[in-house]
């Protein structure tokens, strides 16, 4: 079987690349297994300082894999609240990670993509790179991912970006404070590296961890209730008329009339 998660260290940084970009790097359950993993080795490596997370092909990931979508409409409830937390434990493990973690986004990053984007401590995009929660647009609702969006953006921002399911561009994510740099394709593996070795360089390791710890807990004490709270209403979502509905469509490829 593919590895869908490529792993490698040099100079005190691990590159986690996604590997599968003829899905566009869509998500499925093996790919974010494979991410979890990657982060967690990244985690206890002591060779490793920072982290950057990549993706190979044209897309840093479109979201829910099309399968892996259809076979949501199956499950059972159950199986739905332990599916989120899956995709709950793959974030928490990035967010909480004791090492930074930052995001080299070239092309789409929607929906679960966006959300991966997000929960990453620094951002990197490229001009040509868009953004978007689009779930709601598919009867769906970005309840986990929402968590660690209002945690970046004010809530009117919030409201705006999640209500409407827009595609917006890189230079309009900066705006919202949703990533911190937008540069040239050209450029983006060498300033994003640069940065990184920056950090390896500059910066004490047990400050950095230290100081990303002394962020993470106390910006949101409550996060771990909300978590707990999305991952339910995800599990209730998926057993609604509108979410069968619009995935229905969504798969083949009709118009929604909402």
């Amino acid at each position: 079987m593919k590895n869908l998660v490529l792993y490698q260290v040099a100079e005190r940084i691990a590159t986690i690349t996604i590997n599968r970009p003829e899905k566009r790097n869509a998500l499925n359950p093996q790919l974010i297994a494979e991410l979890t993993d990657a982060f967690i080795k990244a985690s206890e490596d002591d060779l490793v300082k920072v982290v950057i997370l990549n993706a190979n092909g044209d897309a840093f990931s479109a979201g829910a894999d099309l399968a892996y979508l259809q076979q949501l409409q199956n499950n059972t409830f159950e199986e739905n609240v332990a599916d989120s937390n899956r995709l709950k434990k793959l974030f928490t493990t990035i967010y909480y990670l004791p090492k930074v973690v930052i995001a080299q986004v070239e092309g789409h990053a929607i929906a679960g993509g966006c959300g991966l984007a997000t929960i990453c401590d620094i951002v990197f995009a490229t001009p040509e790179s868009n953004f978007g929660y689009t779930e709601v647009k598919i009867g769906f609702v970005p309840a986990i991912v929402s968590c660690f969006l209002k945690q970046k953006v004010s809530e009117s921002i919030a409201k705006e970006i999640l209500l409407t399911g827009k595609i917006f561009s890189a230079e309009q994510a900066l705006k919202y404070n949703l990533i911190n740099f937008v540069t040239n394709s050209s450029d983006i593996h060498q300033k994003t590296r640069e940065f990184a070795l920056s950090l390896c360089t500059e910066s004490s390791g047990n400050s950095l961890m230290i100081t990303k710890q002394l962020i993470t807990q106390t910006v949101n004490p409550y996060l771990e209730k909300s978590l707990e709270f999305a991952i339910q209403i995800n599990a209730r979502v998926r057993e609604s008329d509108d979410f069968k509905k619009g995935i229905s469509s969504f798969l083949k490829k009709e118009k929604i009339n909402w």
